[in-house]
């Protein structure tokens, strides 16, 4: 069997490697013309932690991760509101890890050049289109056609994949709020193992936490009521003002974090729209499907987007190495994935007692699949 993975980020690569372990070949096709450490932090939930593992990447993970212990959630004048336990503190059987997005997909690039091969991963081939057969299906690229017996289409909140298997209207569906990013080369704060959230006047929240090198990642959220960011029509990635995002959080007051020195140390400040989009009724057909943020784009709160696309891989692997075929995958993790979606809209909107209530409430239901596995 011959798969074929549009996109080489973290879900195509981590695709690629659980297919490997398998015994099914996949070549990926990555538009950029070259693969470079980019980006900021990350978490990963134990669950896709535990992938990784059995994966043999567990050793190299933690080399270049934080493993935090805790997430501290405090009012912008030093309170803390309460304390929630992660990772192995929490119950569970493998540690969360925070770590810089471009050195994770590094790692598996890696990985996947050592056991696939170097022409496993083709860049400069962003997908076109695609055409499907009784026999297969014929991928076109910036770089020729491709042939392959499935294509999944792991390209991203902007995937081309799919919107040709969804042409109809397709929504982004904004959250009332713009994010700032960066990555802060500064000490790591506390006892070097506790994520943040602080709750800002006005609606202003700051998420923060090491990610191992140097590096404390932080994401400022504002909510906004910007016409061109409600379509989701707003730039993403692009370059911000760091002493304007400072200054939102000039009336601050926190002991143990100097708000300023986290934005102003940081190589670049981004900012991005908060967006996802409605839960799909159906991924795909009998020969193409998606993963990843091209399924099921989601609010980057409760950790869940790059560990949501890493389980997509094994539940992808295990369907076909099963003979259960895409529809046995979609089957399994569509409802999964859109129950994620909804939960991560409904902790972004949650007040702090309600937010504790979400959390734990994620938790136990996570403690408990985990247990039955």
């Amino acid at each position: 069997m011959d798969i074929l993975i549009a996109g080489a980020g973290i879900g195509g690569l981590s695709t690629a490697l659980a297919l490997h372990s398998r015994g099914i070949h996949a070549t990926l096709l990555e538009s950029a013309a070259e693969l470079r450490a980019l980006g900021v932090g990350i978490n990963l939930l134990p669950h896709a932690v535990r992938e990784l593992h059995e994966l043999g990447l567990g050793d190299e993970l933690r080399a270049i991760a934080a493993t935090p212990a805790t997430i501290d959630f405090y009012t912008h004048d030093g309170t803390l509101l309460f304390r929630e336990p992660r990772g192995i503190e929490g119950g569970y059987g493998y540690p969360q890890c925070s770590v810089h997005r471009g050195r994770l997909q590094m790692l598996l690039l890696a990985a996947v050049v050592d056991r696939l091969g170097p022409e496993a991963v083709r860049t400069g081939a962003a997908v076109a289109g695609f055409t499907e057969s009784p026999d297969g299906v014929t991928v076109r690229t910036a770089i020729g056609d491709f042939g392959a017996d499935i294509l999944i289409g792991a390209d991203g909140i902007h995937s081309t994949v799919r919107s040709r298997l969804h042409p109809g209207p397709d929504p982004m569906r904004w959250s009332g709020a713009r994010m700032f990013r960066g990555a802060a080369r500064m000490p790591a704060f506390l006892d070097a193992r506790t994520m943040a959230i602080v709750k800002g006047p006005d609606g202003v929240e700051l998420i923060t936490y090491p990610i191992g090198g140097g590096l404390v990642n932080w994401v400022l959220q504002v909510p906004e009521s910007d016409p061109a960011t409600r379509s989701g029509d707003t730039g993403w990635n692009t370059p911000a003002d760091p002493t304007e995002v400072a200054s939102l959080m000039n009336d601050w007051r926190l002991d143990w974090l100097d708000t300023a020195q986290l934005v102003t140390t940081s190589d670049a400040v981004f900012h991005y729209p908060m967006v996802d989009r409605d839960p799909l009724p159906h991924w795909g057909t009998r020969r193409v499907t998606l993963l990843g943020d091209a399924a099921h784009p989601m609010y980057p709160v409760g950790a869940n987007g790059g560990s949501q696309a890493i389980l997509d891989a094994r539940a992808l692997a295990d369907a076909l190495a099963l003979g259960h075929g895409l529809a046995g995958y979609e089957a399994r993790r569509l409802p999964e994935t859109a129950a994620v979606v909804h939960a991560n809209r409904e902790m972004y909107r949650s007040s702090p007692d309600e937010l504790a209530r979400v959390t734990a409430d994620y938790r136990r239901k996570t403690l408990a699949d985990r247990s039955s596995r």
